[in-house]
C-alpha cells in the first residue's frame, strides 16, 4: 500500500480501490478480480456496519475479519496481500450521545479494529456531538479527537504480536456520511487546495500535541471532495478541471495521496483521470450491490421465463421480499428518497444510493434468494435465456470462462464494476512491484 502511494505521487498513475461492501459474494467477486489482477485486495467496513456492539451487520471487528480471512482462504488468495480498511472510525454512530460517551466508545471501537488486525484506519470525528450546535464539528476539534482515536490505536498496536505491521491512517474532515449524501441538486464543489492544507496541519499539530509524530509520519490518506457524487436517480461526474487547482497541489508532508469516497458510477475513464489527478484510493460500495442487485432481478426474470410454466416448481419471489422488508422497517432508506407513493416504490427498487443493500440479510429476502439459486442450479437455463437478460455473462459462458451457474453469473456482473476500478488502478503483476 505504501509503495503504491509512493508511486502515484512520483507520478505513476497507480491507485488502490477500496471495497465497502459486508456481502459474501461482493466480497468474493473482489478476491477473484485481486487475484485475477496480482494485486492488493483492500476491503473494508464502516463504523455503523462493524463495531463493538454488532452495527447493522451483527458483526464486530474480530467477527468480520475472521470471515473475510477465512473467504480469502477458500478463493486461494494470499494472506499478504488482503488488507482491512475501516471506514469512518469515529463517534458517528454514537453522535447523539454526550461527547464524552460517544469518544469513549468511539475510542474502544478504534482499538478493536486493530486488534482485529485492520491495517488501514479511516479516522473520523467530523461530525458534532450530542449537545453540541451544528452538524459539523470545528475542525480543530475534529483534529484533536482524530488524534485521540489514533492514540487508542498505537495503544492496541502495542498489544499485538511482534512484527505486526503499523496501521496506516486517513484523515480528512470533508468526508460524506457514512452511507452516502443526500445529493440531488448539483455536484459538490471540490475541496479547495487550502482548505487541505489547513486539515494537514490541523491534524500534525493534534498529533504533536499527543506526541505522536511517528503515527503522523504513517498518515497515507486524505479524504477530500473532488467533485463526484450521486443521488437517488442522478451521478455528478468527475470534471478534472475543476479539480485540477487540488491535484497540482499534493501536500508534501507527510507523503500521502488523496482518499475519494463517493465514486460509485463514475465511468472507467473518469476513474483513471482521478488515479492519475492523485486521487489514488477510490473508494466504492452501493455500486457493487447495486450491481448484485441487477444480476439477481435479472435471474429472477430467467427463472420466471425457464421454469414459470413447469408444474410443482415454485417460483422465488427476491423483489418482493425485499419491498416487503422496506415497508416493515424504513429506517435505512425514509431519510433518503423523496416523491409520491410510485417514486418512492421505483427509489427503493433502483435508486443509485441502493438502500435495498441493507436488505440481503433479511430471512425472509434470504430465503427467496437461496431458493433462486437452487431453481436455477438444478436446471440451468438455456443460454438464449441469459443473453436476453445477462449479455455481459452469456458472452463470458460462451467462451468458456464462466460457468452457467447462478452465483457464478451474480459475481460476474459485480467483476463488471470491480474491473473498471482495477484499470483505472494499474491493477497489474508488473504494476504490484512498483516501489
Amino acid at each position: 500500500m505504501r509503495r503504491i502511494v509512493r508511486a502515484n505521487r512520483e507520478g505513476r498513475a497507480v491507485g488502490a480501490y477500496s471495497v465497502c461492501s459486508a456481502h459474501p459474494w461482493v466480497l468474493e467477486a473482489a478476491l477473484a478480480q485481486a487475484g485475477v489482477d496480482g494485486w492488493l485486495a483492500l476491503i473494508e467496513s464502516t463504523s455503523n456496519q462493524v463495531n463493538q456492539f454488532g452495527g447493522y451487520t451483527g458483526k464486530t471487528p474480530e467477527a468480520f475479519a475472521r470471515d473475510v480471512r477465512e473467504l480469502a482462504v477458500r478463493a486461494g488468495f494470499p494472506a499478504e496481500r488482503l488488507l482491512l480498511g475501516g471506514d469512518h472510525l469515529g463517534p458517528y454512530p454514537w453522535r447523539k450521545q454526550p461527547a464524552e460517551e460517544a469518544m469513549a466508545n468511539a475510542r474502544a471501537m478504534v482499538a478493536d479494529y486493530v486488534r482485529a488486525g485492520y491495517i488501514k484506519i479511516h479516522l473520523d470525528a467530523s461530525m458534532a456531538l450530542g449537545g453540541e450546535s451544528g452538524g459539523a464539528a470545528p475542525l480543530e476539534t475534529a483534529a484533536r479527537r482524530a488524534a485521540d482515536l489514533c492514540r487508542a490505536a498505537e495503544d492496541a498496536r502495542r498489544q499485538l504480536p511482534d512484527g505486526s505491521p503499523a496501521p496506516l491512517y486517513v484523515i480528512g474532515t470533508e468526508v460524506p456520511v457514512p452511507g452516502g449524501e443526500q445529493l440531488e441538486s448539483g455536484a459538490p464543489a471540490a475541496t479547495r487546495p487550502e482548505d487541505a492544507a489547513e486539515t494537514v496541519e490541523a491534524h500534525r499539530a493534534a498529533f504533536a500535541r499527543l506526541g505522536l509524530d511517528e503515527a503522523f509520519q504513517r498518515v497515507i490518506g486524505l479524504v477530500v471532495q473532488p467533485g463526484v457524487e450521486f443521488g437517488s436517480a442522478q451521478v455528478f461526474a468527475y470534471d478534472r478541471e475543476s479539480a485540477k487547482a487540488l491535484s497540482e497541489r499534493l501536500p508534501v508532508r507527510p507523503e500521502l495521496v488523496y482518499e475519494a469516497h463517493s465514486t460509485d458510477y463514475q465511468t472507467g475513464a473518469a476513474l483513471a483521470g482521478m488515479v492519475e489527478d492523485h486521487f489514488a484510493i477510490l473508494k466504492v460500495g452501493p455500486w457493487l450491490t447495486y450491481a448484485l442487485r441487477e444480476a439477481i432481478f435479472a435471474l429472477g426474470a430467467v427463472e420466471a421465463e425457464w421454469l414459470g410454466w413447469r408444474r410443482g416448481v415454485t417460483l422465488s419471489r427476491v423483489a418482493e421480499s425485499l419491498e416487503a422488508a422496506m415497508l416493515d422497517d424504513p429506517r435505512y432508506w425514509r431519510d433518503y428518497y423523496s416523491g409520491d407513493e410510485d417514486e418512492l416504490r421505483l427509489a427503493r427498487k433502483y435508486s443509485y444510493s441502493d438502500r435495498i443493500r441493507y436488505y440481503w440479510p433479511d430471512t425472509r429476502v434470504q430465503a427467496e434468494v437461496d431458493l433462486l439459486v437452487k431453481n436455477l442450479a438444478a436446471t440451468p437455463p438455456p443460454l438464449n435465456l441469459v443473453s436476453q437478460f445477462l449479455p455481459a455473462q452469456y458472452e463470458a459462458v460462451r467462451a468458456g470462462a464462466l460457468e452457467n451457474e447462478p452465483v457464478s453469473l451474480i459475481e460476474d456482473r459485480v467483476a463488471e464494476v470491480l474491473e473498471l476500478y482495477a484499470n483505472a488502478c494499474g491493477a497489474s503483476p508488473e504494476a504490484a512491484e512498483v516501489s
